[in-house]
């Protein structure tokens, strides 16, 4: 083979540009789709970056500012079965579909939790297909994340993302959600508080955990009853049954999701534990599953449509809007009581 050969090297990017320019990457973008809205200086400056570097504007990319597509993507970085059985992702797929209703816009739903799926994914993502993405359910491992966010793809996140900057999202107050959960149980009389705590590559499984420790520290009792789950049916009763074993004193579980929860409740049946009477129980979320688990299940209330919607509409802003950059929104949390606890 000849030495001969050339060496590829990757092609610079609009990030790469707005750096050298000293300006934002919706700047530089600005300035490669036209040049309206900034200053013949910002202009000179991206200009100047482009020939530096030797940057070639994506035609594909760069036509996403003249024309649109008329459908949005929602991303779900998670496995099929999930999607399917999990009542959360159809409150998720109701409330978006609501508000892109309003802006005539179709939903495009991608699957993307392995490493093939998520390439394939961005690419779909990044070349045109859509006119923007609303991601639900992501880790801190996907790699989508940052890749949507550095794309310039107008991109909106139900929940905050972890490790992704200026990234725009819709999220609950998690922390303040769980600690008013647990603070409830301590109120019953309860004293050995356990939690049942959602993934910690999660914001949701990260923050629910530290309000349940939160509420356990003011009171001044032990935070050692803890077990992780992974938000499923399967993994909730696993999870509860390891702490059975674990902590065999506990009576009250405060559970990161309403799913783990009524896998908790299944089990602690099992194993004839009465609920409330022996251990109280306390979910997430309140979705229709809340209701129909026996006893019904006191819980944290997650307006996950209301999310999606909000979620929506920001991301319709966005595409109205490119110059905006809205804050992120936090909706309050509150429990809701029923029989459970």
């Amino acid at each position: 083979m000849s030495d001969n050969r050339r060496v590829r090297t990757s092609a610079p990017t609009i990030r790469q540009v707005a750096a050298a320019a000293g300006v934002s990457r919706a700047t530089a973008s600005r300035v490669i789709n036209g040049g309206h809205l900034v200053s013949p200086q910002t202009k000179a400056a991206v200009e100047a970056a482009i020939t530096q570097l030797g940057f070639t504007p994506n035609p594909v990319a760069r036509s996403l500012a003249t024309r649109r597509t008329g459908s949005v993507a929602l991303v779900v970085p998670e496995p099929n079965t999930r999607l399917l059985t999990d009542p959360f992702f159809g409150n998720i797929i109701n409330g978006l579909s609501l508000a892109l209703e309003e802006g005539d816009l179709q939903m495009v739903l991608l699957i993307a939790r392995d490493g093939t799926g998520t390439r394939r994914a961005s690419r779909y993502l990044t070349t045109g297909h859509v006119d923007g993405a609303v991601v639900a359910s992501h880790h801190r491992d996907d790699a989508l994340n940052g890749e949507l966010v550095a794309s310039g793809l107008p991109s909106v996140f139900i929940g905050r993302p972890l490790d992704v900057d200026h990234a725009h999202y819709v999220d609950i107050d998690n922390t303040l959600g769980a600690r008013l959960a647990t603070e409830h149980l301590l109120g019953l009389g309860r004293t050995r508080v356990a939690t049942i705590a959602g993934p910690a590559d999660m914001t949701a499984g990260i923050d629910r955990l530290l309000g349940w420790r939160q509420a356990l520290e003011s009171a001044g009792l032990p935070t050692d009853a803890v077990v992780r789950g992974d938000f499923t049916t399967l993994g909730g009763a696993d999870a509860t049954e390891r702490l059975l074993a674990e902590h065999p004193d506990v009576d009250a579980i405060f559970c990161a999701s309403d799913v783990m929860a009524a896998s908790a409740l299944a089990v602690l049946r099992t194993h004839g534990r009465r609920v409330p009477q022996d251990v109280a129980v306390m979910g997430f979320d309140d979705l229709e599953v809340a209701e129909s688990t026996r006893p019904p299940l006191s819980t944290v209330s997650q307006p996950v449509r209301e999310m999606a919607i909000r979620a929506g509409r920001m991301l319709l802003d966005l595409l109205a809007h490119p110059e905006k950059d809205p804050e992120p929104v936090m909706l309050s949390a509150r429990v809701v009581l029923r029989e459970s606890a």
